[in-house]
Order: C-alpha cells, then structure tokens, then sequence
C-alpha cells in the first residue's frame, strides 16, 4: 500500500487537471448513511416519497419523510478529513474541481470553491411555480409542507427527485471536466447510479489516469480503475495528505 501510495501522490503531482468523482462513501464517515445497500436508507424508508409523480399529489405525506431524513437525521452532519483533504487539494492547485453525486452540501462546507453537484443540493429549496430559492436554514421545518412567501405554492428541495432530469449546468459541466482530465479520483462510489457513473468513464476514455478510494471492489475497480487504494475516504486521503505537502 505505500507503494501504491507514494505513485499515486507522484501521478497526482505531475498532473495538469485532476477531478475527483465522490459518492455516498465519502459522507458515510460523517455519519449519513447511504440510500442502497444492506444499510441503505430505502430499507428503512418508502422511495416512493422522493418520486416527483408522487410528491406532486401527496406533498404533505411526502414532507413528513422529507423532514426527518434530510432536515432532522442529517441536520447535524459535518465535513469529514477526507473533504477536507479535497479542499486543501484544491486550494494548492492539485484538484480542479469535484464532481459529487452527494446532496449535503459537505464539499461546500469543507472548503471547496469547484463542485459540480450532479444530484443538486438539500441545503436548498425551490418553489416548484416562481422558481425562488430558499435556504433551509432559513425554513421552519416546523410547518409542513413549507411554502413560497411569493405566491403560497408548495416548496421542494433542491436535489434530484425519481422521475426528474439532471440539472443542465451540473451535467455539462461535470463531463467537460472529465474531458479534461488528466487523473480522476474516485472517492466513495460504487458506479451503480447511471448517468453520474459515467463521468468517470469519461474521464478513463478521454485517457485518464483512475484512481479508486473505496473499501471494496465496485463497479468500477475491474472496469476503469488503474489504482485502486482499498480503505475508507478519511484513512486513505489523510494519509495521501501527508505525501502530498
């Protein structure tokens, strides 16, 4: 393993454009569980309340959910060293952008300036008639479902529900910088989300050097990966950290 380290930080280095690619393995460490798996949140919770179709109609039943996921369960969630390893990249000129399929804000939070955010962001709401913005800070949670101050319409978070598109800007950008990249850093995603698992599959075909940071093989390790560094986001960054600077 350092071996496979002090290559990877050697590759990273004499990189011209470096991205990193982050799923919900990088956040689980901050103690947001994931929404697949044997500990996903959808064993727990009805997918259905996150299908546009079905918020539309049933918005009230819909918050009730909506609320103690993402604005009561997670409230209290804060970067973790591994995003904070990736703004400090950034910072030095050694990553150009992260493009995460995360919607909790975190890179944000942890520094980083570059972030495409494939799946949108919780830490905002949307009028779904004028289109205003709200920050959820700004919400009570209290009253739901929470409403527009301009015309009364019915406010829904900012992210990507089933059944709507990705964000215009966050695609086009998310993929023209896998175009350019020269290293593609893998942080915490298994490749199973179409089309976010693309962006690194770009990245590979565009000839970029993969670098994968998660604790088992994905989808991803026997396809594209070049490196794959076996361990969880926070271990493995810190210790990439200390051979980068």
């Amino acid at each position: 393993m350092d071996l496979l380290l002090k290559e990877t930080s050697k590759i990273i280095k004499q990189s011209n454009f470096t991205i990193a690619f982050t799923g919900a393995g990088i956040s689980v460490e901050s103690g947001i569980p994931p929404f697949r798996g044997g500990h996903g949140l959808w064993n727990k919770y009805d997918p259905q309340v996150l299908d546009l179709s079905y918020f539309l109609n049933n918005a009230e039943h819909c918050w009730t959910y909506i609320r103690e996921i993402f604005y009561d369960f997670f409230a209290d969630a804060k970067p973790n060293d591994a995003h904070r390893v990736l703004a400090k990249m950034e910072s030095n000129n050694l990553l150009n952008a992260v493009v995460t399929q995360n919607i909790d804000n975190l890179h944000y939070e942890a520094g980083s300036k570059t972030v495409y955010e494939f799946h949108g962001n919780s830490k905002k709401l949307k009028c779904l008639k004028c289109g205003k913005v709200y920050d959820a800070k700004d919400i009570d949670f209290a009253n739901i479902p929470p409403k527009c101050n301009n015309d009364g319409e019915i406010l829904k978070p900012d992210f990507i529900f089933f059944g709507e598109g990705i964000p215009h800007d966050a695609y086009a950008d998310s993929f023209a910088s896998a175009e350019k990249a020269e290293v593609c850093i893998i942080v915490g995603s298994t490749g199973e989300v179409t089309p976010a698992s693309y962006v690194p599959r770009t990245a590979k075909q565009a000839g970029a050097t993969i670098i994968e940071i998660n604790p088992e093989e994905t989808i991803f390790t026997s396809a594209i990966t070049d490196i794959h560094l076996k361990g969880k986001a926070a271990e493995i960054l810190n210790q990439l950290d200390e051979l980068l600077f």
